[in-house]
């Protein structure tokens, strides 16, 4: 693997975008292997517009109304602030990371770099071009991690996606040094089993470790066969990244996971994780794997340890992604059913599908387990051509024995909700745009939508950046905690 350096755009279509922009857009060039599968889908939509953040627009839904096309709506206490469409990158919009002034935004076409030191006005500081979807993304000091879950004939940047067939495919985990944030270098490349569809960043001293999470979506692909019952464990050592390397493939389910259909007909089958959100503070972790949910103990990073796992073999499909609360007390697991491609969020669904499901934490160490306790879904219905479904999220940190959380749900947009009574949770804010299409079902909406430093950020697949203030009594207190980084699926301590 050679560093790689900052060449010009070539395309004219790119260049032209970013010249009108006034942005730079750093192309990113590598030696060596590249590949994965995408989630929802790998189309390429446009961009929206930017909207002022002295006239903010948007208003209240009616109890049971549906927005106009494109029409931007929300609750008193959720006021928009700034919209940043892309310029440059033309794939999906994925998952976000904060550091510092900056947030860092995947995309399936690369990333981009965002100053927000000002939240009314963030600026495109660098859009970097590097194929290979999702494209999520971590950040540890100067270094930024990618995961590539699309088949690639290598691994480079400049790389192009191959049937999974190919010898010569390459899926895992791409590593940037961003200390000259105008200019990242790729540094190193990783590949690991299955690919990376995500990755969770595990502080461990000298040492950054990421827990590889990815899965087999059919015994088709001959890179990612069964039994694929774990997750891969890179290690980074931060004063020698380019020395990372795999160093363990723990089994997670050494029993195969749920069987999924037609065992249970409507879930999936369980051949690896989706996604880990570690909380590193209580040595623990949460996985949602597909057709289960694992609560693990990380006290020696490199051999996670599970201690419970639960099914919901009724009202989950596939679970999604995992947040702790802030007393380490409860979990919310979401499932994405439907992919993040169908319209779930709907009469016809009901409020038990494709919804969050609140687990209590009960006992202590080893004898620890997760209880069932509620479901929560968006309670505005949205129109049949919108992909709606739970998908990321993170904690309010409002402290005082409180649980709420920012979530994003593709087109039906941003919730504020609160879960302290884990039975009986509610949604207490709102941010959403109209259906983008209403004579075919479209895809696009809120990816994640993560609060940082008194502010919701919100990467939506089609619009961009979106940029919202909270105002509500019962988060006030979340404006005084101050971060000096984000990544949501390495879940800080808050106070």
């Amino acid at each position: 693997m050679t560093l790689l350096h900052t060449v010009r755009v070539r395309h004219r279509s790119l260049g032209a975008a970013l010249a009108a922009a006034g942005l730079l857009t750093t192309l990113l060039a590598a030696a060596g292997p590249a590949a994965a599968s995408p989630d929802p889908g790998d189309s390429s939509p446009g961009a929206g517009s930017r909207q002022s953040a002295d006239r903010a627009p948007g208003r209240e839904l009616a109890p049971g109304e549906i927005p106009g096309q494109d029409e931007i709506v929300h609750s008193a206490n959720v006021k928009p602030l700034a919209n940043i469409p892309d310029a440059g990158l033309k794939g999906i919009n994925s998952d976000l990371a904060f550091q510092g002034d900056y947030a860092y935004a995947g995309n399936y076409d690369g990333f981009t770099i965002y100053d927000i030191a000002d939240p009314k006005a963030p600026k495109i500081v660098t859009q970097v071009l590097c194929p290979g979807g999702q494209n999520d993304v971590s950040v540890s000091g100067d270094l930024l991690f990618l995961s590539t879950d699309s088949s690639r004939n290598d691994d480079s940047c400049n790389s192009v996606s191959q049937p999974a067939t190919e010898k010569s495919s390459w899926e895992g985990i791409k590593i940037f040094d961003i200390k000259d944030k105008k200019n990242p270098k790729y540094i190193k490349s990783v590949e690991t089993a299955c690919g990376s569809h995500t990755h969770t960043l595990v502080p461990g001293g000298r040492d950054i470790y990421l827990y590889v999470s990815s899965y087999s979506p059919s015994e088709a692909f001959p890179d990612c066969q069964p039994p694929h019952d774990g997750i891969s464990v890179v290690k980074v050592p931060r004063k020698a990244p380019t020395q990372a390397a795999v160093v363990g493939f723990p089994v997670l389910f050494p029993d195969g996971g749920n069987p999924g259909a037609p065992t249970n007909p409507g879930v999936s089958k369980t051949t690896g994780c989706h996604d880990i959100t570690v909380l590193p503070s209580e040595d623990l972790a949460a996985g949602a794997c597909m057709g289960d949910g694992i609560l693990f103990d990380i006290s020696e990073p490199e051999h996670p340890r599970v201690i419970d796992r639960v099914q919901d073999n009724v009202n989950f499909a596939f679970w999604h992604s995992a947040t702790f609360n802030e007393d380490a007390d409860k979990v919310v697991f979401t499932d994405e059913l439907g992919g993040g491609g169908a319209a779930t969020c709907n009469e016809a669904t009901g409020p038990n599908r494709g919804a969050d499901g609140i687990y209590d934490i009960t006992g202590t160490g080893d004898q620890r387990k997760l209880v069932f306790r509620g479901y929560f879904k968006i309670p505005r219905h949205q129109a049949d051509t919108e992909n709606c479904v739970a998908h990321n999220g993170s904690l309010v940190p409002v402290g005082d024995g409180r649980d709420i959380m920012v979530q994003a749900w593709y087109q039906g947009g941003v919730s504020v909700w609160d879960f302290t009574d884990s039975a009986q949770p509610k949604e207490i804010g709102y941010f959403e745009r109209g259906p983008l299409t209403t004579d075919r079902l479209g895809l696009g909406g809120s990816w994640s939508a993560y609060y940082y430093n008194g502010h919701i950020y919100s990467n939506d697949i089609v619009k961009g950046l979106d940029v919202l203030r909270l105002d509500d009594r019962r988060t006030d207190s979340a404006k005084r905690v101050r971060m000096d980084r984000l990544n949501v699926q390495t879940q800080p301590e808050y106070h």
